[in-house]
């Protein structure tokens, strides 16, 4: 998991460090910046909707940060509200490239970058060996990943 969450956080720090257009420095069109923030958009939405629909219903059995209205689900609840702004301006500015605002981009970025690195952390955190260890056997956690 911690490997997912770091390269979530090392994509965002990247699509905001080249929100202000010094992507084109790196031989990126605004077209590739902007696929490459659609990227991001759909990979954490994919890894929510599988945390959400297949590993959260289990660990909320026991956990209580995993069940709904909780820590975890109140976060992604943040997240997604970023998201559902960061799709509306690319699908903006992948209609017309020429539109782009290198502050708007920052300004959706950051308005969210905080509960997402937030929670990512936490997440880590109460998925750490130490911590299942409080609620699952080990056997148990082989049975729930399977």
């Amino acid at each position: 998991m911690k490997q997912f969450h770091d390269y979530f956080k090392a994509e965002s720090d990247t699509l905001v460090q080249l929100a202000d257009g010094s992507f084109n420095k790196r031989g990126m069109s605004t077209k590739l910046y902007l696929a490459e923030a659609d990227d991001m958009r759909k990979h954490l939405v994919l890894h929510h909707t599988i945390e959400e629909r297949h590993f959260f219903p289990v660990l909320a059995k026991r956990m209580p940060a995993f069940r709904n209205d909780e820590v975890h689900i109140n976060s992604h609840h943040g997240i997604h509200e970023g998201l559902d702004k960061l799709s509306v301006l690319l699908k903006k500015w992948n209609a017309d490239p020429t539109a782009y605002s290198p502050t708007e981009m920052r300004e959706c970025l950051d308005s969210w970058k905080e509960v997402l690195f937030r929670h990512l952390d936490e997440e880590v955190a109460d998925l750490s060996g130490e911590n299942m260890q409080k609620y699952w056997t080990l056997e148990e956690m082989d049975r729930v990943l399977i």
